[in-house]
């Protein structure tokens, strides 16, 4: 083996390897390693636990900032009248009325429910965004843009699996 083709072949397994790293294969985009959002909140709990409450996908999104890929969400197509609160606490976040079909292959609202969501800067992935997550215990939602519909002009792009649909109940 001459030196250029162990170059080209250490060069390759390292691309690939940089690749699996921000991609989080399997299951999650942009799996950027994130850190918790900074603050007290009144749903805690350890590492441990919140991976057996949530499961690994839903983890590496709520606490770890992850984000699945697009057009994966079973809530994409969930149209029915209801609230789409949090996965890891229940707080309701979002009231179906305000779900709209932004085409970005991710749950899109026009509005939280009040003192439901917190938003800060999230600085990841060379960009700057607004991250928006859960008030009561931190998780990690998705992101708000002000490309959205009236009447707010706001889209908030959320993780379906941070979210759980709850039918109304007639």
């Amino acid at each position: 083996m001459n030196r250029r083709s162990l170059l080209l072949g250490a060069t390759g397994i390292a691309g690939i390897a940089a690749i699996g790293a921000v991609l989080r294969l399997p299951g999650l985009a942009f799996g950027q390693e994130g850190s918790p959002v900074p603050g007290t909140f009144e749903v805690t709990h350890t590492d441990e636990e919140w991976l057996k409450i949530l499961g690994q996908d839903a983890f590496d999104i709520m606490r770890r900032q992850g984000t699945e890929y697009p057009g994966t969400s079973a809530l994409l197509n969930e149209h029915r009248e209801g609230i789409f609160a949090c996965a890891g606490c229940d707080l309701p976040l979002f009231d179906s009325s305000t779900k709209f079909e932004s085409g970005t292959g991710w749950p899109s609202f026009w509005q939280p429910l009040d003192n439901a969501v917190a938003v800060n800067t999230d600085t990841s992935l060379g960009m700057v965004r607004d991250e928006v997550h859960c008030r009561r215990c931190g998780g990690h939602l998705g992101h708000v843009f002000n490309d959205g519909p009236a009447p707010t002009g706001l889209r908030y792009c959320m993780d379906g699996l941070a979210l759980k649909f709850v039918p109304k109940t007639t």
